[in-house]
C-alpha cells in the first residue's frame, strides 16, 4: 500500500513566470523592489540595446560633404605695405595652413576649448549626455563639445540646437577622428570658427581685431582671440564695459590655463599682464568710399592678366596684393573733398551742380598705380571716374603733339633764325629745344622766335599753357595727325580712346582716362621709357602664387632727349601756373566740357579731371560758370586738387 498520509494530495507546481515582477512570495514594499539579479539583467539589457542602437546609427550615418558655408571664402585685398585693405564676399574667411597661424594662438585655443584634443577620440560622451538632459529640461543642447565635434558642426552640419543634430555630430566626429589627422581637424576648426566682427576663421579674426595676419599674433593676442570662441556677442571688448570685463577675465584665465596644461611656462605667462586691446571696429568688409573703386580696378587687371573669371573670383579664397598706397589714397581723397567743398557752392550756383572729379596717381619708374579717386563713394556712385572714358582731355593733350614734332618732325640743325622749317626727321644728337621755342610767323612758316614775347604768336612752349590752340592745330597737321596719335599711344594712351583724326584732334578731342593720362605723362618723366599701369603685384590661392602677374615690361616710346625737352616745356608751363612742376592743363581757349590738370614730380605722375554729368544722362553738361567767374570753366579746380594732393 501507498504511504501517503490520509487526506493529503501532492502540491501542484505553477508555471514559472519569465519575469518575476512584481516578485512572487514577497509582500509589502519588498514585492515591488527588484532583486539584484533583476537589476543586473535590466542594466545589461539596456547597455546591449544602446550598443545595438549606436552600431545601427554609426553604420547608417555617413560623413557628408562639406556644407556650402564651410567652403565659402572671402577674397582679401592688401595695401602695398601688406596691411589688409578689405575682405569681400558673403563670408569673411581666408583659409590658411596650420603653419600660417602663430603656435601660441593654437595653444591658447586648445587650452581654452579642448586640452585633451591630441589624446581623445574626438568626442565627449558627457557633452552628449548633457545635451540630452538639457533638452529634457527645455534648454539648449549646446555644451561640452570637443574641438573635433565643433569642427564637424561647422563643416558638415547646421547650427541647429537639437538632440538629432548632436547625435549626428557625435557619430561623425568619431569617424572624422579616424579618417583625418589631428592637425587637419585643428586647421579646419580654426578656419571655420566664428570670432565675431564678421570674421570666420582665425586669419580673418586676426585682421579684424589687430590688423595683422594670424602668423603674427603674439601669445596675449592669441589668448584674446581664443576668448571670442566663447561667444563674441558677449566677449568682444568693443561692444561695452560688461563685454570688456568678461573678455579680460577669460583672457587671463586662458593664459593661466595654458600654464596649467603645460602649453606655456610661468616665465612666459608673466610677460602678459596688460590686456591686448583690439583696434576699434573697422569697415574691413565694406566697399564704400574709395575701396570699391580700388577693388574694381584690381579685379579687372587680374582678369586681364591671369584669365580668372568672375565666377572664379566669386568663389573666393584669393589673397590679392595691390600697388595701392593707403596713405596716398587717403591724401588724394582729402584733397578732392577739401577743394570741392571750399570752391563749389551748388546751393547758390547752379553751374556747380553735378560736378564730378576723377584722379589717378602712377609711379613712372615702374608703372605702379599708387592712388586714385573714383568718386564720392563706390556704393553710391558706381562709375569709376578715374578709369572712365568719354571726357575730352583738351589742351592737356598738346604735349603729345610737341613730342611727335620733336621725335619725327623739324630738325633743329635745319631751322634758321627765321624762315621756313623743313619737316624731316631730326639728326641724332641734335638739340631740339629750338623747336619748342619757335612760333608760326605771319607767312605761316614755323620760325625761330627772337625771344620777345608775342601774345599773337606764342611759341610752341608758351602755347602749352594758355592760348595757342591754333598753333597746335597747325603743328599737328604738319607733323601728321596719324603720327601724333601713334606718339600718344606709344606714350601710354589707349588706341580706343583716340578721337577721329579731324582738324581739332591735336587740341584734345580724345577721351583717355585719368589713369592713362598719368601713365603717358609718366613716360615723359621716365626719359621716354613707357610702362603700362599695373595694380596687382601678386595673388595667392591655397598658398600658391598665380602666374602672369610680373610687373609690365618697359619699352622705349620716345628718344630720351625728346622726353626731356617735353618735360622742360611742361616745367615752364608749371612755373607759369605757380608751381615748380612739369604740368599740362586745359586752358581758357578750350571749349570742351571738362577741365584737366596732369603733372609729374620726381616720383609720381598724377592726372585730375573734372566734369559735369547729371545722373542717368549720358551727355556732359556745360562747364561755363563752374566755381565762379574767376574760373570760367572750372579749370582752376584740377590744379588746386593736384597741388593739395602733392603738397
Amino acid at each position: 500500500m501507498g504511504t501517503h498520509a490520509q487526506g493529503k494530495r501532492p502540491r501542484r507546481r505553477g508555471r514559472r513566470r519569465i519575469v518575476d515582477y512584481p516578485r512572487a512570495g514577497r509582500s509589502g514594499v519588498r514585492r515591488w523592489l527588484p532583486s539584484w539579479r533583476q537589476l543586473l539583467g535590466a542594466t545589461g539589457l539596456f547597455v546591449t540595446a544602446v550598443a545595438v542602437l549606436f552600431v545601427c546609427v554609426y553604420v547608417s550615418v555617413d560623413v557628408p560633404d562639406e556644407n556650402a558655408a564651410a567652403r565659402r571664402e572671402a577674397n582679401v585685398y592688401y595695401w602695398s605695405d601688406g596691411s589688409q585693405m578689405v575682405s569681400t564676399g558673403e563670408v569673411n574667411r581666408q583659409n590658411v595652413e596650420l603653419d600660417q597661424i602663430a603656435p601660441s594662438a593654437v595653444h591658447a585655443v586648445i587650452a581654452a576649448e579642448n586640452e585633451t584634443f591630441y589624446d581623445d577620440s574626438g568626442v565627449s560622451p558627457k557633452g552628449l549626455a548633457r545635451a540630452a538632459v538639457n533638452m529634457a529640461r527645455g534648454r539648449e543642447t549646446q555644451g561640452g563639445s570637443t574641438i573635433t565635434q565643433q569642427y564637424v558642426k561647422n563643416t558638415y552640419l547646421s547650427q541647429d540646437q537639437t538632440v538629432t543634430r548632436k547625435v549626428k555630430e557625435f557619430v561623425i566626429a568619431l569617424k572624422v577622428d579616424r579618417k583625418k589627422s589631428k592637425d587637419e581637424i585643428l586647421k579646419g576648426y580654426l578656419n571655420t570658427s566664428w570670432f565675431g566682427r564678421g570674421a570666420n576663421g582665425i586669419e580673418a579674426a586676426a585682421h579684424a581685431y589687430y590688423g595683422i595676419p594670424a602668423k603674427q599674433l603674439n601669445p596675449s593676442q592669441g589668448a584674446m582671440l581664443a576668448a571670442m570662441l566663447k561667444g563674441a556677442d558677449l566677449y568682444d571688448p568693443a561692444v561695452g564695459a560688461a563685454n570688456h570685463e568678461r573678455a579680460e577675465q577669460r583672457w587671463a584665465w586662458i593664459l593661466d590655463r595654458q600654464v596649467g596644461v603645460g602649453l606655456m611656462t610661468k616665465k612666459e605667462r608673466a610677460k602678459y599682464r596688460t590686456f591686448p586691446e583690439p583696434r576699434s571696429r573697422s569697415r574691413s568688409t565694406s566697399l564704400g568710399g574709395q575701396t570699391g573703386y580700388l577693388v574694381d580696378v584690381a579685379n579687372r587687371y587680374l582678369k586681364q592678366h591671369t584669365g580668372l573669371t568672375d565666377q572664379e573670383l566669386a568663389r573666393g579664397g584669393y589673397e590679392i596684393h595691390t600697388t595701392f598706397d593707403k596713405a596716398g589714397v587717403g591724401r588724394l581723397e582729402r584733397a578732392v573733398r577739401r577743394v570741392t567743398a571750399r570752391d563749389l557752392d551748388p546751393k547758390k550756383r547752379p553751374a556747380d551742380r553735378y560736378v564730378q572729379v576723377g584722379a589717378a596717381s602712377v609711379r613712372p619708374s615702374d608703372g605702379a598705380l599708387v592712388a586714385l579717386y573714383g568718386g564720392p563713394d563706390a556704393t553710391e556712385h558706381f562709375t569709376n571716374n578715374a578709369d572712365t572714358s568719354g571726357v575730352p582731355v583738351g589742351s592737356a593733350f598738346k604735349p603729345f603733339v610737341l613730342a611727335a614734332a620733336l621725335q619725327h618732325g623739324v630738325s633743329a640743325r635745319d631751322l634758321p633764325v627765321s624762315g621756313v622749317a623743313p619737316l624731316k626727321a631730326p639728326a641724332a644728337g641734335v638739340r631740339r629745344s629750338v623747336l619748342a621755342d619757335s612760333h608760326y610767323a605771319s607767312d605761316g612758316t614755323l620760325s625761330r622766335s627772337d625771344g620777345a614775347p608775342d601774345p599773337d604768336r606764342p611759341t610752341l612752349r608758351e602755347a602749352l599753357v594758355s592760348g595757342g590752340n591754333a598753333t597746335y592745330v597747325r603743328l599737328g597737321k604738319e607733323v601728321g595727325q596719324d603720327m601724333v596719335r601713334r606718339t600718344a599711344v606709344a606714350a601710354g594712351l589707349l588706341r580706343q580712346s583716340m578721337a577721329p583724326l579731324e582738324p581739332t584732334f591735336s587740341i584734345g578731342t580724345s577721351t583717355p582716362s585719368a589713369i592713362r593720362m598719368a601713365t603717358a605723362y609718366g613716360t615723359f618723366a621716365n626719359d621716354g621709357v613707357q610702362r603700362d599701369p599695373y595694380s596687382v603685384t601678386k595673388v595667392l590661392k591655397d598658398g600658391e602664387t598665380l602666374p602672369g602677374l610680373d610687373p609690365p615690361s618697359s619699352r622705349r616710346a620716345l628718344d630720351p632727349q625728346v622726353a626731356q625737352e617735353v618735360s622742360d616745356a611742361l616745367r615752364t608751363a608749371g612755373r607759369r601756373l605757380g608751381a615748380d612742376v612739369a604740368a599740362g592743363r586745359t586752358g581758357d581757349q578750350d571749349r570742351l566740357k571738362s577741365a584737366w590738370f596732369t603733372g609729374f614730380t620726381k616720383d609720381l605722375s598724377t592726372a585730375v579731371t573734372l566734369f559735369r554729368l547729371r545722373p542717368g544722362e549720358p551727355q556732359l553738361l556745360p562747364m561755363s560758370g563752374v566755381a565762379g567767374k574767376k574760373s570760367e570753366r572750372g579749370n582752376v579746380l584740377p590744379p588746386r586738387i593736384w597741388k593739395e594732393y602733392v603738397e
